[in-house]
């Protein structure tokens, strides 16, 4: 598979957009992974005995420290009324999808216009980025195939995306769903300001083709 052809959203930068800075991978081990990571060890080997801890304890330290992740900080407030409204969404979506997704594989064979499509969420948080990101997959005919969480950015390879102006539908449809989940579970600090190729009439470039590709 050739490498994916970003298509539309602004420039990506090199800094975190929750901090000012780099983002930074090492740091201290966060203890709530070492306690999962231990009694995961403890119940596959069904023994609760203090060495099987103290060794699941060991190893979940060493995992922590040779491939080490950057803390996610998560603030949730949680909106009843958006909740549902966020919910209804994506059921509906989910349905409206696989519709279209089924009538795609099942009619005459015709080539298709599949393409990467680039979207610069406007919310600068991890937790964001990681529920959009997570919803969005969970919808037939699109997934995500990479995640920057210095820029948050996410690169998604939609099915039949056809032309520009289709990458620009599906770019906006996810914007749409990062406001709903601000407005259901985001923190009083998240914001959704455009940014630039985020707001009507910037242009975006065409999605390069992948013939034939399937989800």
């Amino acid at each position: 598979m050739s490498a994916p052809t970003p298509v539309g959203g602004a420039e990506t930068q090199a800094q975190d957009q929750t901090t000012g800075r780099p983002p930074q991978r090492y740091g201290a081990l966060q203890w709530p992974m070492l306690l999962w990571l231990t009694v995961v060890w403890v119940v596959l080997w069904r023994d609760i005995s203090p060495l099987t801890v103290l060794g699941g304890l060991v190893v979940a330290t060493i995992a922590c420290l040779v491939f080490p992740l950057p803390p996610l900080h998560v603030d949730v407030r949680v909106r009843p009324v958006a909740l549902l409204v966020l919910v209804g969404r994506f059921v509906f979506d989910v349905v409206r999808a696989s519709v279209q997704v089924a009538w795609v594989v099942l009619r005459p064979q015709r080539p298709l216009r599949n393409g990467i499509v680039e979207v610069n969420l406007r919310t600068p948080s991890d937790f964001v980025l990681t529920v959009v990101a997570e919803m969005t997959s969970l919808i037939p005919g699109s997934i995500v195939v990479e995640a920057r969480r210095s820029t948050h950015t996410l690169f998604l390879h939609v099915l039949e995306v056809g032309d520009e102006a289709g990458a620009e539908r599906f770019r906006r449809s996810v914007l749409a769903q990062e406001a709903r989940v601000v407005r259901a579970l985001g923190r009083h600090t998240d914001h959704l300001d455009d940014r630039p190729g985020d707001r009507p009439g910037d242009p975006t470039e065409a999605p390069e083709p992948t013939e034939g590709a399937h989800r």
